[in-house]
Formats: structure tokens, sequence, C-alpha cells
């Protein structure tokens, strides 16, 4: 188990949601240093908001100046015809349901939202 190491599991539509708590957390928490490394998965309708707002995509592109690794499932963005976006916005988009049971089956620090 990585006891600083962060997993960040955001599946909501909903961009209150993305902004009042997982954007806020997630940026803080690698800035500040609260745990050495974090990662965000973008999965279900978090991909369809991203791919439509682009103050989510400036966030997003904070995020990976300041070094938190991104990842999206590929099943759910290739379900909203986003994949292609969230490539070039420098999500690392792949299928994550092994990725994900790893990280839990690691004992890995998970948020979801």
């Amino acid at each position: 188990m990585n006891n600083d190491s962060l997993i960040v599991l955001w599946t909501s539509g909903d961009k209150e949601v993305a902004t009042k708590m997982v954007f806020m957390y997630t940026l803080n928490a690698k800035k500040k240093k609260w745990w050495n490394a974090v990662t965000l998965i973008v999965w279900g309708p978090s991909s369809k908001l991203l791919s439509e707002d682009t103050d989510l995509q400036k966030k997003i592109a904070e995020m990976k100046a300041e070094g938190i690794k991104l990842e999206a499932c590929k099943a759910c963005s290739d379900q909203y015809g986003v994949s292609s976006f969230l490539e070039n916005l420098g999500i690392e988009v792949k299928f994550m349901g092994v990725p994900l049971t790893d990280y839990i089956k690691q004992g890995e620090h998970i948020l979801t939202f």
C-alpha cells in the first residue's frame, strides 16, 4: 500500500460537484503536498461534462501542469463519443476495470464522487 498516494474517481455529471469538491480537493491535494502522488480518473458522465465545459478543461490543464496523473475510462468515453477529445486534453484514455481493481487490491486511498 502506498500511504502517500490518492486516487480520485470522478463519476458525476454535475458541474457543481466537480468545481466545489472534485477539482478543488484534487488540485489542492497536489499543490499543497497533502499527497505525494494524485491520480484523477474520469469515469461515466463526468467524461461528457468535461468534453462540454471549457472551465473544467482549463482546470484539467492546471492539474496536468501540477503533475496530477489523469486517466479516463475508455468504455465510458467511447459511449459518449469523447475519447479523442479527452486524449487531446492530455488524459490517458484506457479501459479502467482492471486498473481500478488493481488500485483497490493494492489498498490505495480512493475517493469517489
